[in-house]
């Protein structure tokens, strides 16, 4: 997968986009997917179309992670922006992906079923959505994190 630091990574996987919602905002789509190949976590992400446009049977890889660091250290008060334009020569795990955003995972429910949990994050009101068995989510933890997202 990705050379993501166990201590930051919180949770990791591959998606397809299966649909797209109708549009309400001029620059934000939200998108549908569940995990390849199992099909067994379900996400929804409301994603900035004009900085990373998406469509259906595009392959996502999604991770989401505590710090941006390889080693898992904790980010300082700078944001990732600002460490690349004071020209540190550390690289971040956002140089590998192409979508980042920084927010706060606030909420969970248990599913109807009694085996998955449902996960809420909100990345400055860009929200998603994430479903699945206790076993593959049991990572996630109310704490704020890194969206990070590429295609494959």
């Amino acid at each position: 997968m990705s050379n993501i630091a166990s201590d930051a990574q919180l949770f990791e996987d591959h998606f397809r986009v299966e649909r797209l919602s109708d549009p309400k905002y001029d620059r934000v789509d939200r998108i549908y997917c569940h995990s390849e190949p199992d099909k067994s976590i379900s996400m929804s992400l409301d994603i900035n179309k004009e900085l990373f446009p998406c469509k259906i049977d595009d392959e996502l890889h999604v991770a989401l992670a505590t710090s941006l660091h390889y080693d898992g250290s904790k980010d300082d008060e700078r944001g990732w922006r600002d460490v690349a334009k004071a020209g540190a020569s550390d690289a971040t795990l956002a140089d590998i992906f192409d979508y980042v955003c920084y927010g706060k995972i606030y909420k969970f429910e248990d599913g109807e079923d009694g085996k998955t949990i449902k996960a809420y994050i909100s990345f400055g009101g860009l929200l998603m959505s994430l479903e699945g068995p206790y076993k593959k989510l049991t990572p996630l933890r109310v704490d704020y994190v890194y969206l990070l997202v590429r295609k494959r």
